[in-house]
């Protein structure tokens, strides 16, 4: 019948995995609007996007009347989109606030700071939904503790790191140790707790 997707939950990113996996280009992007776009003539609800999505952004039906309930819960969902655009370990960068250039390094850890440095690929960002916080990841920590997000293959091999994203730990110009692969928010204690770890050996 038709899909539908929830964008109050949805990060409406170019790299969808309900738009790699669809059979038949009924989800696809649109570079002009910078959205997902939807083509129900072409949706033969197969429900392999459904499947794709982590969070359930995408939803598919089979009748008109499933669609038009699903519709009115997406409409009743009390969730918003500023809940969810918010910058995350392991996804896209939403303030440049914490973008910085590999050449800004040694200016960002020139202090008593608990500096944190997140190397990432934006081609390889995850969900946002899904992904971390950085108030979460950082709540125990310092007050003053920086963290900065940065886009550099030149450093997995200065630190030895096989899987992005990684999470580099400073503290007084010294590099303390990392962390590395991505992790869901439902992993956060996980992290934490390696993290402490690293900053209190």
């Amino acid at each position: 019948m038709a899909v539908l997707i929830n964008f109050k939950i949805c990060d409406n990113a170019k790299e969808c995995g309900g738009i790699g996996v669809c059979p038949t280009n009924a989800l696809s992007w649109d570079e002009e609007n910078k959205t997902i776009k939807i083509d129900n003539e072409k949706c033969i609800s197969c429900g392999a996007c459904e499947r794709e999505c982590p969070i359930g952004a995408i939803i598919v039906t089979k009748t008109e009347e499933e669609y038009k309930r699903k519709e009115e819960e997406i409409k009743n969902d009390p969730r918003t989109i500023k809940d969810l655009f918010v910058d995350r370990y392991g996804s896209v960068i939403i303030s440049d606030f914490f973008k910085i250039e590999e050449k800004d390094i040694n200016d960002k850890i020139k202090n008593n700071n608990l500096t944190l440095i997140e190397i990432y690929n934006p081609d390889e960002a995850e969900c946002l939904l899904k992904s971390i916080p950085i108030k979460d990841l950082t709540k125990g920590l310092p007050k003053d503790t920086m963290f900065y997000k940065i886009e550099s293959n030149h450093l997995l091999e200065k630190y030895k790191i096989n899987e992005l994203p990684a999470l580099l730990v400073f503290k007084k110009e010294k590099y303390l140790g990392h962390i590395e692969g991505y992790y869901t928010i439902d992993k956060i204690d996980e992290v934490i707790i390696k993290l402490n770890k690293i900053i209190n050996n």
